[in-house]
């Protein structure tokens, strides 16, 4: 209507609004208009019959039996567009509380390598609370950050098998000094965390969701640190130093010359001072 005159946009907003009121609506059979009042507009004034002026009574009986009408297409409409939406649809199963599910890990913030090697599905994981027959809540480990109450299409019930032995528990952590200690079984990744350095840990005996970020100073044995960055040069590491002014020591990148690659020793030298030139600074 305003392609050729974009400016008369607003004045014609009048005749937009008046064409979607007396549109008729395919659920409904009549327009939206024709819903409320009762009856249909014209559009244009010579179309208009001989003045009546109806009772309010006969005004009230027209608009509740356009109502009704409208009511009675839409419970049609709402039928044949169930049946179309549900040809494929099967009904969820009824889930209880106690129950193991296995969790969808799609769209899910995972902790890993590679997200195409991933598992299909999670878990298995407790129903903790039937929120309603098409959402659950689930028990989940602090370390996921994601909400609890899943859709029933995200999840699918535990089938055991009596020909596949159960699956053994997670292992208990040892004490030390009264404090639990759990067995890190790889170092996956590190990253600054103020002036400290984090590791991500995955734990010997528990699955991929509960890899955890874990400081540098909770992890006893050292030797897994230094093999991390052997394996890792790329990642943060805490590199020892003192700058002027200060006794705390400064987190930096591992050098420079072990990032790039090999351009002569020389090079090599050029960045690595440059490199510690600037954590001077720093």
């Amino acid at each position: 209507m305003a392609s050729r005159d974009p400016l008369s946009w607003a004045s014609r907003l009048v005749w937009v609004e008046y064409a979607y009121n007396t549109l008729t609506c395919s659920a409904t059979g009549m327009s939206p208009f024709q819903c409320v009042y009762g009856y249909q507009p014209p559009l244009f004034p010579s179309q208009e019959g001989e003045a009546s002026c109806p009772s309010a009574l006969a005004n009230a009986r027209r608009c509740r039996r356009t109502w009704a009408r409208a009511r009675a297409a839409l419970r049609r409409a709402v039928a044949t567009y169930s049946a179309g939406a549900n040809r494929r649809r099967t009904p969820a199963p009824v889930y209880r509380v106690g129950q193991r599910v296995w969790l969808s890990a799609r769209d899910l913030p995972i902790r890993v390598e590679s997200q195409k090697l991933v598992a299909c599905f999670l878990g298995p994981f407790l129903v903790e609370r039937i929120i309603s027959p098409t959402a659950v809540h689930l028990r989940l480990p602090t370390t996921m950050r994601v909400h609890p109450t899943f859709h029933v299409s995200r999840i699918k019930p535990v089938r055991v098998s009596p020909h596949t032995p159960a699956e053994p528990p997670p292992p208990a952590p040892r004490l030390i000094d009264g404090d639990p200690v759990y067995t890190v079984r790889l170092l996956l990744r590190s990253r600054r965390r103020g002036r400290g350095i984090h590791y991500l840990v995955d734990w010997e005996g528990y699955g991929l969701v509960e890899r955890s970020w874990v400081p540098a100073s909770q992890i006893l044995d050292r030797s897994l640190i230094t093999e991390f960055h052997r394996e890792h040069p790329d990642q943060p590491v805490l590199r020892r130093g003192h700058p002027r002014g200060s006794s705390q020591p400064v987190w930096a990148p591992p050098p420079l010359a072990a990032a790039l690659p090999a351009r002569g020793a020389r090079a090599a030298q050029e960045d690595a001072a440059l490199l510690s030139d600037r954590s001077e600074e720093f």
